[in-house]
């Protein structure tokens, strides 16, 4: 019997990429694609929004009872209704809502006493490798290499810095053995804007429809090295949702990470 998969936000972007790979993997049974109860679109079949053709199941605002796993990308105002459904009802959990406050963070710590959560800023396999190597760059390199995070994305994303680009400044922080976010220098102005050492810089940029694009510079007198992750579109970041979502099936409550989805320790 194959797990039963919902789709949170099953109409936006994201969510349509979701449901639509998701059908195509053939490993879930889709027993809801939840929308907030304003859409415009509740009552029509998933799939058809999705592009997939009809697969039964109506966009709805209301959970079901029940459900294995759901996946939500979608904003943080409705992430605590997701973490409470799920808490209440058993459901494992695939979050790759960013923009999460420390409070909501900590909803979901505690919601995994009681069921298998993944939360990640960023669900794409060759990100989550970068992840694990920037900081490990960092402490190869030393400290007389001057470090630089800039991230590229869309114009309508709301959030800044991107939560890929605030988890490669954590990662960059442990490998160098800096405070963090303490460390993080998000931008420069003015006249006395000299870079000082010890510090991370961060840089936002937003435009037209890029997808994202981050690059982490490593930069010393004589040389620089920088490391990058382009995506191409936001199938990468659905697949590996996917991925993450049916490794979780079955899992004892608890935190989990990407890495242990990808099996990279």
């Amino acid at each position: 019997m194959k797990p039963g998969l919902v789709i949170n936000g099953a109409a936006g972007r994201m969510g349509r990429r979701i449901l639509a790979l998701a059908v195509e993997s053939g490993n879930f049974d889709i027993v809801a694609a939840l929308e907030h109860p304003q859409c415009p679109l509740l009552g029509q079949d998933a799939g058809q929004v999705a592009g997939v053709g009809n697969i039964g199941v109506l966009l709805a605002a209301e959970k079901p009872a029940k459900a294995d796993v759901m996946i939500d990308f979608t904003l943080a105002p409705a992430a605590d209704a997701t973490i409470d459904y799920c808490a209440a009802n058993k459901v494992a959990l695939v979050m790759g809502t960013t923009g999460l406050t420390n409070e909501q963070l900590a909803k979901i710590a505690d919601a995994a006493e009681f069921i298998p959560v993944i939360q990640a800023t960023n669900m794409s396999v060759g990100m989550n490798v970068l992840f694990e190597m920037v900081g490990k760059f960092a402490a190869m390199l030393g400290e007389q290499y001057d470090i630089e995070i800039v991230e590229h994305h869309h114009r309508f994303k709301k959030d800044a810095p991107s939560g890929s680009a605030l988890t490669l400044a954590e990662k960059v922080c442990e490998g160098a053995n800096l405070p963090y976010p303490d460390s993080v220098k998000h931008g420069r102005e003015g006249r006395d804007a000299l870079r000082q050492k010890g510090e991370i810089g961060m840089h936002a940029v937003r435009g037209g429809d890029i997808i994202g694009y981050h690059e982490v510079i490593y930069s010393t007198l004589g040389e620089t090295v920088t490391v990058t992750h382009n995506a191409h579109n936001r199938d990468n970041f659905v697949r590996g949702a996917i991925r993450a979502a049916a490794w979780l099936c079955g899992k004892p409550a608890g935190r989990y990470a990407m890495k242990d989805v990808l099996g990279l320790g």
